[in-house]
């Protein structure tokens, strides 16, 4: 790729506080412009040790680690003994280095110090994660997003005296090619005659606050602690292993309200893992499951859990959203991949942009542990009480 000066580098290079925060639309040029001041920062200061962090390994081979590379190629920087690929750190002739991990590395955030970090896309990271990188940074702390929902950015860094604040669009990016300008404006006309799109745009072309219209689950509140009175009435679980997390949501009831909370999300974890894991935490109460899974429920009911698998009748899926949306529901505030969920979770539309009874957008682990609990709580209330194993 050939290095080009942008207004998006240009209005970046006159931040001058310590955290700096950079909204922006799709195709801005956000993380570009950050990894290129970032290199420069590198290359003409000794010993500077810079994090490039994200939610995830495959996000960073994906997104600014693939972008890092290319830029220092186009910059006739790249040499290969420099790089190592197995710890993705990158050192430079004069000791300074960039680092590329992810939030889902509990060693990493609580590990060494650093003279400077950047997440990128922090709209995906939890607020924890980011003050254990921030209270070990000394120096420098760049944030991208795209302005999908508000979140811990918005509460807790947008407004600090020692905080900068931009929104870049796609038209501070001049090199970029004309056919996805086209592209992105599209939306503009959209707009017009579709909410969707007209959220769409401000979103991903203006660089606004916006929400995704069609969410599955749209009234739902966010609650910071477990009132004492809620009443525990079971969990939800959803299998995964290496692609999908393995996911637990416990379900209380509050009054007429029902309160989730998420208990685990984690990748990797085989079913004696997950056994473990309710040992643990000493879970006695109900739990049900993906029925799709009989082998692991009946793995799980040999470890002596009280584990069955919900009924599914025909549409489950939406069934369950359904009774979702016709009860009042509340998420703890430390329900971090559950709300992240819930806010892109989306029911499809056809070419027409008529809405289908029809779920997609990002993959329901947490929904789907909490539309089992809830579902089989509502239709077979007693069924927990009367399980044997």
């Amino acid at each position: 790729m050939r290095v080009k000066i942008t207004k998006a580098l240009t209005k970046l290079r006159e931040l001058d506080k310590r955290i700096k925060v950079v909204r922006g639309g799709t195709s801005a040029g956000k993380t570009i412009c950050i990894l290129l001041i970032l290199i420069d920062y590198a290359i003409k200061n000794q010993g500077k040790e810079i994090s490039v962090v994200s939610e995830s390994i495959p996000h960073l081979r994906r997104g600014a680690l693939k972008d890092f590379l290319s830029v220092l190629k186009g910059l006739n920087r790249y040499k290969e003994d420099q790089f190592n690929r197995s710890t993705l750190k990158y050192t430079f002739t004069n000791n300074s280095y960039i680092e590329f991990f992810s939030t889902d590395q509990p060693d990493k955030l609580r590990g060494a110090r650093r003279t400077d970090l950047y997440i990128n896309e922090c709209n995906n990271v939890p607020f924890d994660a980011y003050t254990q990188l921030a209270v070990r940074t000394s120096g420098d702390i760049w944030l991208d997003y795209n302005p999908s929902s508000l979140f811990w950015v918005d509460k807790e860094i947008i407004g600090q005296p020692d905080t900068n604040y931009i929104t870049l669009t796609y038209k501070d990016n001049e090199v970029l090619p004309q056919s996805i300008v086209d592209e992105i404006e599209k939306a503009r006309e959209k707009g017009k005659t579709s909410t969707y799109w007209a959220n769409w745009w401000n979103v991903y072309g203006l660089g606004k606050i916006g929400a995704l219209e069609g969410v599955c689950i749209p009234d739902w509140k966010e609650i910071d602690k477990i009132p004492n009175e809620a009443r525990l009435l079971g969990y939800g679980l959803d299998f995964g292993y290496s692609v999908d997390p393995s996911t637990i949501i416990s379900l209380y009831k509050w009054n007429e309200a029902y309160i989730y909370d998420e208990v685990l999300y984690k990748k990797g974890m085989l079913n004696r893992d997950i056994s473990r894991f309710l040992t643990q935490l000493d879970i006695k109460e109900t739990i049900v499951a993906d029925s799709a899974e009989p082998k692991s429920i009946a793995e799980l009911q040999g470890y002596g859990h009280s584990i069955y698998g919900v009924s599914k009748g025909r549409d489950s899926v939406v069934h369950g959203l359904n009774l979702m949306n016709q009860n009042e529901i509340y998420v703890t505030s430390r329900s971090k991949n559950l709300k992240r969920e819930l806010g892109g979770y989306i029911w499809a539309k056809d070419k027409e942009g008529n809405t289908l009874q029809k779920p997609t957008g990002l993959h329901p682990d947490c929904i789907d542990a909490a539309r089992y609990i809830l579902t089989d709580q509502l239709e077979n209330p007693n069924k927990g009480e009367y399980y044997i194993y």
